[in-house]
């Protein structure tokens, strides 16, 4: 299957299924002698596992990780770097009356119309369950990020068209839905509890700052940085649009407003999101990206079975009402990947 690997100087390889035995990733190009160890990943995926609160799914999966290589004596030594989770509460029967038909907004029919074939136990490879393994490879591109003095956060922003109108970093992680406004929080927990009751779902939006970027990442014309940090952020399933700085507001500015001026002391607004022809300018890198509803939804839904005919199918299971507060750790993984990989370029572009 093509398409698994991510990256040019730092790689990830993803494999593994949702109702599979275990799913994992191997890093190549990570930093030899580097301190990590499993306590250091598992904070990330701690934020990413299932089962955290009344607005995920209820599946356990305790997603404990296993580093199998590229880590002797509690140091990176160059060598591939291979993570391992185990698949521990896979309910695959769940799905024996869905895998006939074509589940509406999920990958049913796209992967049997390629693949002549497809696993339709929770999506298979196309189940949000893969991002597990990115968010463990994420967080050794972080270890590695602190050396550089590289911060990557995300937060949710909108859930349910409920907006967050102030940013209170410390109010990220204190509530369940990981929104930058307490308050603003609370009204997206009662909405998308309100939704599931009903059998239905929301989506949101998710916004990231990367801080402490130096000017000069990036490569022109097609690898442009903020090119690779869409391509990253469209690779996660759930994500249906990418905006940098002013984004689509742009269309409506004058070049007046939308230019980024500068005085001695550097750029004096950052409607470029801290990346101007490709390269980085030393302002924070600041991205929001769209995040579709769940698909998975108990609502009846009109759609086709393998052999054309009209059926109608409710998907009952445990879903995420709203991916937004479990896609923030997968959006700063993969901002993580792109960061590091383009300052490893940049060292090779210098030598």
């Amino acid at each position: 299957m093509a398409g698994s690997t991510f990256g040019e100087r730092l790689k990830m390889t993803t494999f593994g299924e949702s109702h599979g035995v275990s799913v994992g990733v191997i890093v190549e190009g990570v930093t030899p002698g580097v301190e990590l160890d499993e306590a250091y990943i598992q904070v990330q995926m701690d934020r990413r596992k299932p089962g955290q609160s009344s607005v995920t799914t209820p599946r356990k999966e305790y997603d404990k990780i296993r580093i199998l290589s590229g880590v002797f004596e509690g140091r990176t030594t160059g060598t591939p770097l291979c993570i391992m989770l185990d698949n521990t509460d896979m309910i695959p029967s769940a799905y024996d009356d869905l895998k006939a038909m074509f589940r509406p907004g999920h990958a049913d029919f796209t992967y049997e119309k390629k693949y002549g074939i497809r696993d339709y136990r929770g999506s298979g490879r196309a189940s949000g369950r893969e991002t597990a393994a990115r968010v463990a490879a994420g967080a050794v591109a972080r270890k590695l990020l602190e050396r550089r003095g590289v911060s990557v956060l995300a937060y949710t922003t909108e859930i349910g068209g409920i907006r967050c109108e102030t940013f209170d970093a410390d109010a990220i992680d204190r509530n369940i839905v990981r929104a930058c406004d307490a308050q603003a929080a609370v009204r997206m927990i009662e909405q998308v509890e309100r939704l599931a009751a009903e059998g239905d779902s929301c989506g949101g939006i998710v916004e990231c700052r990367i801080g402490g970027v130096e000017a000069g990442l990036g490569e022109p014309v097609f690898d442009k940085l903020d090119a690779e940090l869409a391509k990253a952020m469209l690779s996660v399933g759930a994500i249906k649009g990418i905006e940098f700085g002013a984004g689509f507001q742009a269309a409506s500015m004058r070049g007046s407003e939308h230019n980024d001026q500068m005085d001695a002391g550097g750029f004096l607004t950052n409607h470029a999101g801290g990346i101007v022809g490709g390269i980085s300018t030393g302002s924070d890198i600041v991205f929001r990206v769209a995040v579709k509803p769940t698909s998975s939804i108990s609502t009846a839904q009109r759609t086709v079975d393998a052999d054309g005919r009209e059926r109608e199918i409710s998907t009952i299971g445990r879903h995420d009402p709203c991916i937004c507060p479990r896609i923030v750790p997968v959006i700063e993984a993969m901002a993580c990947m792109v960061i590091e990989d383009h300052y490893k370029r940049q060292t090779a572009l210098l030598d």
